[in-house]
C-alpha cells in the first residue's frame, strides 16, 4: 500500500536557517506590499470628495462577474481574450494554491495539527491543478509575449496622436518586465516541481502530469537524484525571490492593475456620461489642482490607477481614428502621470534611474501641469465628440467623458473655445435654439406636413413630441418630422408639440462644458412641458432623447419617454401600420451614439427595416461598436479643422464596400444631415442613398408620393 501522498513545504532545508530567513524577507515584501497600498489610499483620499453609491451588493458582484469573465477583454479580440483567461484563472489557482498551503502549513501546524489537510488524497488533486494552472500560466503569459513582439499591435506602440515629442520608451520597458516577472515566475514555479520529482521520484509522480514530462526529460540528459535536488534548491529561492519581489513591487507601477481594476469596476458608474454629473462645489475640498482638471475625485484617481494601457478607447476613438489630436489613452496616462507624484508616489514611465525625490510632484507642480495649453491642450478636449465608446470599450470601468466634459467646463469659463461654438452657445442664450432662429419659426414645417399638428399645452394627447432643434430647422430633418408627423396621423396616434414653447433639451450643451446654460435650458423645457397635457413624451433625436430621460429627473421632471422607432415598431407589431408596398432594396442601418451605446435601443430601427421589407446588410461596426458620425458632444457646432478626414466620411466610405447596399439608413436628424453631406464629399451621390427610416415606413404604407421599386442584385 503507499503511504500518503504529501510533501514538506521547504523540502531539502526545511531544519535550517533559511526557513527563518525567508519568512524575514517575507514580511519585508508584504510591508513594502502594505505601505504602496496605504500610499494610494492616502491619494485617493486627497481627492475630491464624492458621494458613496448606493446598491453595494449588486455592485460588488457586478464587478466580481466582470473580473472573473473577462468578457470586454475577449471581446472583438478572441486571442488576447484566450491568452488573458489563461493567465487570470491561472493565476488565480496558484494563488488560492498558495493561501491553502499558507493555512496548512503555518497556521494549521502551529495551533491544530490534527486539522491539516495538504495531503492524501486532496494533495493528489491540488498537485493536478496547480500542474496544469502553471502550464496555463505559462502558455497564456506566452501568447500576450508573442503578440507584443510579432503582432504588430499599434496601439502597443504608444505613439501619441499629438505628436509631442514625448519619449515613451519607459511604457514598453514597464509592460515587459511585467511580463517577464510573471514568465519567470511562472517557468521556476514548473521547474521546481520537475526538479522534486527527479530527485525524489515519488509514487503519485504522474499526478503532476506536465512537471512529469519536464522531469523525465531531464533524466534523459543522464541527471541525477543528487544534481536535481542541488538545481531543486537554487531554482526554489529564484522563484522565492521572484515571487517576493512581485508582491513587494504590485502596488507601485502597472501591476497595481490587479488591485484597482476590480476596485474601478465596482465604483464605476454605469450611466458615465449618459448622465452627467453636476460640477463640483468650489467649497469642496480635493486636490489642489488647476480648473483644468476640477478637484479630481478619489474615484476618477483610482481609474487612472486601474488603466492598463491597453489602447482599446484609442482604437475606437472617432476622433483618433480621424486624425485628430485626441486619444482617450493618452488623456488618462497623460493626467496619470501629472498626479501620480501626489503623495511621493512614483510616476508610471519616469525616467529609469531617477530618485524618488525627482519623482514627486508639489501641489503647485501638478496644478502648473494641468494648466490648459501645458499638459492638455484644449483642441484635445475640444475633439472628443462624447460618443462613448472608450467608456463603453474599457475592461477596467473608466470614465473618460466626464472627465473630457469636466475640463470643458474650465475652458468654458475661460472662454477657450472655437468661434463658431461660441457664436452657437450666444444663439442658444437668446433664442433657445442652435440655428438663432426665432422660436415662432420652430412649427414652420407643421404647414407642408399635409396633417394637423395640435398643440399640446392646448389640447390634450397620449403623445407629447418634443421635436428638437434640427428636425425644427434644418430644411433636410424637417422632411423627417413631415413624414412622422404623416405616419402618426395615418396610425391612430394621438400627439401634439409644444410649438415656440420648446427649446433645445441641452444634451450636447451640456457636453461642452456650459453648464449654467444647460440648466437654464433645462428650466424652461420643464416649465413647457409640464403645461402640456399627454402621456407619454415622444422624442425624433437620440441626443433629447438621452438628456429627458437619464438627465431631466435629476430636475423634477419624470416622465416616460420613447424614441419614435420604439414608437413605430410598437405600432407595427400591433398591425397598425400595415404595408402596401413592400421597399424590396438593401439597406444598411447605422446606429446613432445617444440611441444605441447610450441607450442600448438596437432592434426596434431593425425590426422596421424588417416589417418594411427591406433586407439589412449590417455594418461592420454596428450596435454598441458603431461609429460616431462626428456630430456628438458639440462638435456639429464647430469647424473641422481638428478633423484631417471626417468620421461621417468614413462611415460612407465603410457603408459603400457593403455588397449590394443602395440605401443608408438612419434614425437621428444629425445623422441625416452629417452623412447626406458626407455622401457628397466622398464622392458617391447617386450610388447611395442616405434617408431617415421614416421615410421608408412612409414610402412602405403608400403615403409618400414617390415608391421605392428597386429590386435586390
Amino acid at each position: 500500500m503507499n503511504p500518503v501522498a504529501e510533501r514538506p513545504v521547504f523540502e531539502g532545508f526545511e531544519h535550517t536557517w533559511l526557513v527563518p530567513a525567508f519568512y524575514f524577507l517575507a514580511f519585508i515584501a508584504i510591508g513594502v506590499f502594505l505601505y504602496g497600498v496605504i500610499r494610494r489610499i492616502q491619494r485617493y483620499r486627497a481627492g475630491r470628495r464624492q458621494p458613496w453609491y448606493p446598491d453595494w451588493s449588486k455592485r460588488l458582484i457586478r464587478a466580481t462577474a466582470e473580473v472573473l469573465t473577462s468578457r470586454k477583454i475577449g471581446r472583438r479580440d478572441l486571442y488576447t481574450g484566450i491568452a488573458h483567461g489563461f493567465v487570470f484563472w491561472s493565476f488565480g489557482f496558484l494563488f488560492l494554491g498558495t493561501t491553502i498551503i499558507f493555512i496548512d502549513n503555518d497556521i494549521l501546524r502551529l495551533i491544530a495539527p490534527k486539522l491539516q489537510f495538504w495531503k492524501g488524497d486532496f494533495f493528489l488533486a491540488f498537485s493536478v491543478v496547480m500542474d496544469i494552472s502553471m502550464v496555463l500560466f505559462i502558455i497564456g503569459l506566452g501568447m500576450l509575449a508573442v503578440r507584443r513582439a510579432f503582432f504588430a499591435v499599434a496601439r502597443l506602440n504608444y505613439a501619441r496622436v499629438d505628436n509631442k515629442p514625448v519619449d515613451r520608451s519607459n511604457y514598453k520597458k514597464e509592460d515587459w518586465w511585467f511580463l517577464g516577472q510573471l514568465l519567470l515566475i511562472g517557468v521556476t514555479g514548473l521547474l521546481i516541481e520537475a526538479f522534486r520529482l527527479v530527485a525524489d521520484r515519488p509514487w503519485f509522480e504522474a499526478y503532476s502530469p506536465v512537471g512529469s514530462l519536464v522531469a523525465q526529460g531531464f533524466r534523459a540528459t543522464g541527471m541525477t537524484p543528487q544534481t536535481a535536488m542541488d538545481w531543486h534548491f537554487i531554482t526554489w529561492w529564484v522563484h522565492a525571490f521572484l515571487a517576493l519581489g512581485f508582491i513587494a513591487y504590485l502596488p507601485y507601477a502597472k501591476s497595481v492593475h490587479m488591485l484597482a481594476s476590480w476596485a474601478s469596476l465596482t465604483v464605476r458608474n454605469p450611466k458615465a456620461g449618459i448622465a452627467l454629473p453636476p460640477p463640483p462645489s468650489e467649497t469642496e475640498p480635493g486636490l489642489p489642482l488647476a480648473p483644468a482638471a476640477e478637484n479630481l475625485s478619489w474615484k476618477e484617481l483610482l481609474h487612472f490607477d486601474a488603466c492598463t494601457k491597453c489602447g482599446r478607447c484609442h482604437d475606437v476613438c472617432p476622433a483618433r481614428n480621424s486624425g485628430a489630436p485626441l486619444s482617450p489613452r493618452d488623456l488618462i496616462l497623460d493626467l496619470r502621470e501629472a498626479i501620480s507624484g501626489f503623495h511621493g508616489m512614483k510616476r508610471p514611465g519616469a525616467k529609469v534611474g531617477h530618485s524618488a525625490a525627482e519623482s514627486d510632484l508639489s501641489s503647485q507642480e501638478v496644478s502648473a501641469a494641468l494648466e490648459p495649453g501645458e499638459l492638455i491642450a484644449p483642441d484635445v478636449l475640444w475633439s472628443c465628440t462624447t460618443c462613448r465608446a472608450c467608456v463603453e470599450t474599457c475592461p477596467v470601468g473608466i470614465e473618460h467623458v466626464p472627465i473630457i466634459v469636466q475640463m470643458r467646463r474650465s475652458l468654458i469659463d475661460q472662454g477657450t473655445m472655437d468661434g463658431n461654438l461660441s457664436a452657437t452657445l450666444m444663439n442658444f442664450a437668446r433664442k433657445g435654439n442652435s440655428f438663432g432662429q426665432s422660436e415662432r419659426n420652430r412649427a414652420k414645417w407643421v404647414k407642408e406636413a399635409g396633417v394637423p399638428v395640435p398643440d399640446a399645452r392646448k389640447q390634450e394627447v397620449e403623445y407629447l413630441w418634443f421635436v428638437g432643434d434640427y428636425a425644427s430647422y434644418d430644411p433636410r430633418a424637417q422632411k423627417v418630422a413631415q413624414a412622422l408627423a404623416r405616419v402618426l396621423t395615418h396610425a391612430g396616434v394621438s400627439f401634439g408639440i409644444l410649438y415656440e414653447a420648446e427649446r433645445n433639451a441641452g444634451n450636447d450643451v451640456r457636453r461642452v462644458g456650459e453648464e449654467g446654460l444647460f440648466e437654464t435650458l433645462v428650466e424652461k423645457n420643464i416649465k413647457a412641458i409640464q403645461s402640456a397635457k399627454f402621456k407619454k413624451v415622444l422624442t425624433t433625436d437620440p441626443h433629447t432623447y438621452n438628456t429627458l430621460k437619464n438627465e431631466y429627473p435629476a430636475y423634477g421632471l419624470e416622465v416616460e419617454i420613447e424614441h419614435y422607432t420604439e414608437l413605430l415598431d410598437r405600432l407595427a407589431r400591433e398591425n397598425r401600420l400595415p404595408v402596401k408596398y413592400p421597399q424590396n432594396v438593401k439597406v444598411t442601418y447605422h446606429d446613432p451614439c445617444y440611441l444605441g451605446r447610450y441607450n442600448r435601443v438596437f432592434d426596434p430601427p431593425r425590426n422596421l427595416i424588417a416589417h418594411v421589407g427591406a433586407i439589412l446588410v449590417e455594418m461592420p461596426r454596428n450596435r454598441e461598436n458603431s461609429f460616431c458620425c462626428g456630430a456628438g458632444g458639440g462638435r456639429i457646432w464647430m469647424g473641422d479643422t481638428l478633423y484631417p478626414t471626417k468620421p461621417a466620411e468614413s462611415r460612407i466610405k465603410e457603408a459603400k464596400q457593403l455588397d449590394g447596399v443602395t440605401h443608408f439608413i438612419v434614425a437621428c436628424p444629425k445623422d441625416l444631415v452629417m452623412y447626406t453631406d458626407a455622401v457628397k464629399t466622398a464622392g458617391y451621390e447617386g450610388q447611395l442613398e442616405v434617408g431617415d427610416l421614416v421615410f421608408l415606413l412612409e414610402k412602405a404604407l403608400g403615403l409618400a408620393n414617390e415608391v421605392v421599386e428597386e429590386t435586390v442584385t
